[in-house]
């Protein structure tokens, strides 16, 4: 039978094995219906056969959980990294291979215990930013079918986002481990170059790929770090970690930190205002941290970014499928073989003309380092919608990479972590950057951050293990006890349809969490669309939902709004504390359909779909 397990988060999903309430074979099954009730969402290229994954949950099942980091934990694979028996496409099906031997970043992780469910979809051979360029198909953002998921590690972000796995395997040359992160409100860690093993991975631009890591949590991606790194002797571009030289540099996060953000007119958000304001925002909330701020000349690392796509690194993209072009050039999407072709054309004078050129640059923004712990900037400025990118692929593609295609050519770490929701509930990202093995350190601000901004993890609605409400203490509106928490279980929540009637009235995200195990609910599908309707019952269980902060001059507008058999009564949380929440009259559930046992009204409009 599939398990009970709401999250996958690494520290619920131990918690469960290490007291004997799940197996791996429990997981198993709860993983490959979920990707049932989800259908043809184009994340998987290829699922690993539900015999092997249930002989593998059986292997893992004679070891003890507590000698196993990853023990058990289901994670998904971008399918430009090998797993052994299964094939590598890398978005091309005329390029594909089946390795005998896994990739060796994969082989640490299932040697910790970790499940491969499967390889998932991406822009053809990791070109792109934006996750369309698949002959598989297009993932979308797992909070809007219109709008793209990002790439090129697309269909590992909705994996996790959507719940399917814990964790997942991106590469990131130019952002493919950010931008995908941005879009679907999960954590994506870019590493140290060299510090997670390449040997395995379909290159992109050989000397700047690094395998990225895709988690709900920044303690789940730092824990899947800390198994995945590791020296490399068969790989000439691993790097030995000297993250242990950077201990002084870490504790400095438990207290203060200086941080730096571009000047205001480097900033660029595409017209798109709202994230504009989750950006101050998350500026706000790092300095009531602890953080100061510093303005800097962000146009040396604009010009480090251009030279990736305009430069001659495209040669190394080229020398990469150089023969399949030469036989079969119609293998490649347009658009991909577009941007590739390119590089044939240039001369070893272009690329010692920009190496000279990086070298320079590289200078001239080392003296930041000296100033501040990090820069900050957000991951991408907006996001756009499928019809947008078809229509100008490239132009809107090279807009997403402002923020992002500098770090690996300037050697530096990156973190994209959550940062809010824009108000029709798509979510929006920051990332902090940091010098080559200062992972540690973006991990341990990012945690800070992360508990701060107490947002949902993903798409699955669920809160951050141990998270309370924790916003900055300047907040006006809670000083002046201005606001009302209120509970919201159906389609107020992110993401959904009627989320805007509160972002419209200016109420914030405090958290995902769930009622005291003593409701019932039922979907009333006499509504177009379908609402739940929630009752306190002796007889009941936890029943997901999220707490949102409304201003109090807009309360009452917003439960005039609200239709009979429908109200606002007062909801009790799973800590104990009580809040203003929408209930349900007894007699409207007379032919109503209970749904109590799937938790939540993500699950049933799921199944319903």
């Amino acid at each position: 039978m599939p398990s009970t397990a709401n999250s996958f988060d690494l520290t619920r999903l131990r918690a469960e094995y290490l007291c004997g309430r799940l197996k791996p074979s429990d997981i198993v099954e709860t993983v490959l219906e979920r990707i049932a009730r989800r259908g043809d969402d184009k994340v998987w290229i290829d699922l690993t056969p539900r015999a092997q994954l249930l002989a593998r949950a059986a292997e893992i099942e004679r070891r003890n959980p507590a000698e196993l980091p990853l023990y058990g934990v289901p994670f998904a694979i971008k399918d430009n990294i090998d797993f052994a028996g299964r094939p590598t496409t890398a978005a091309c099906p005329d390029y594909a291979y089946t390795p005998k031997a896994s990739a060796a970043v994969v082989q640490r992780l299932l040697d910790a215990g970790a499940i491969a469910i499967g390889k998932t979809n991406l822009d053809q051979f990791a070109t792109g930013l934006v996750g369309t360029r698949s002959p598989y198909g297009a993932p979308s953002s797992a909070f809007d079918a219109r709008y793209i998921s990002g790439g090129s590690s697309a269909g590992s972000s909705v994996a996790v986002a959507a719940g399917l796995v814990s964790f997942a395997l991106g590469t990131d040359t130019a952002g493919s481990g950010r931008v995908p992160a941005a879009f679907n409100n999960i954590v994506g860690l870019k590493p140290t170059k060299g510090l997670l093993s390449t040997r395995g991975v379909v290159p992109a631009c050989r000397s700047l790929d690094c395998v990225s890591v895709f988690a709900l949590s920044v303690d789940d991606a730092e824990s899947v770090l800390a198994v995945a790194q590791g020296f490399d002797p068969a790989d000439p571009f691993s790097r030995a970690n000297v993250e242990a030289a950077n201990v002084e540099a870490k504790s400095e996060f438990d207290g203060s930190f200086r941080f730096a953000l571009p000047r205001a007119t480097d900033l660029e958000f595409f017209g798109d205002g709202e994230s504009r304001k989750l950006f101050e925002q998350a500026i706000d909330t790092l300095q009531a941290l602890g953080g100061t701020r510093m303005e800097i000349d962000y146009r040396p690392f604009l010009e480090t970014a251009r030279l990736l796509y305009e430069g001659p690194w495209l040669a190394e993209r080229y020398l990469v499928v150089r023969e399949l072009l030469a036989r079969k050039p119609e293998a490649l999407l347009p658009v991909t073989r577009g941007v590739i072709e390119a590089g044939a054309k240039l001369l070893a004078t272009d690329a010692f003309a920009a190496y000279y050129r990086l070298q320079a640059l590289v200078r001239d923004t080392e003296s930041i380092w000296a100033e501040v712990d990090v820069l900050v900037t957000p991951t991408a400025g907006t996001i756009y919608t499928h019809k947008e990118i078809e229509a100008d692929p490239i132009t809107l593609n090279s807009r997403l990479g402002y923020y992002t295609n500098y770090v690996n050519l300037l050697d530096l770490s990156a973190l994209a972590l959550p940062a809010g929701f824009r108000a029709d509930g798509l979510p929006f990202g920051i990332t902090l950057v940091a010098p080559a093995f200062h992972d540690g350190t973006l991990c341990a601000l990012g945690k800070r951050l992360q508990s701060a901004m107490a947002l949902p993890m993903g798409a699955t609605g669920l809160s951050l293990p141990g998270t309370e409400i924790n916003r900055p203490a300047t907040t006006a509106a809670l000083k002046k006890n201005t606001a009302i928490r209120v509970a919201v279980c159906g389609a107020h929540m992110s993401g959904l349809a009627l989320n805007r009637e509160l972002t419209e009235r200016g109420a914030r995200l405090l958290r995902a969490t769930r009622t005291a195990p003593c409701y019932r609910l039922f979907a009333l599908e006499a509504f177009k669309p379908p609402r739940p309707g929630m009752l306190r019952s002796a007889e009941g269980a936890a029943i997901d939902l999220e707490v949102w902060e409304v201003p109090a001059p807009a309360f009452g507008g917003f439960v005039d709004g609200i239709p009979s058999p429908l109200g606002i009564g007062t909801v009790e949380l799973e800590d104990g504390e009580s809040v203003r929440g929408f209930l349900c009259e007894h007699y409207a559930i007379a032919n109503a359909r209970e749904i109590t046992h799937l938790g939540g009204w993500r699950p049933y409009l799921t199944q319903r779909s």
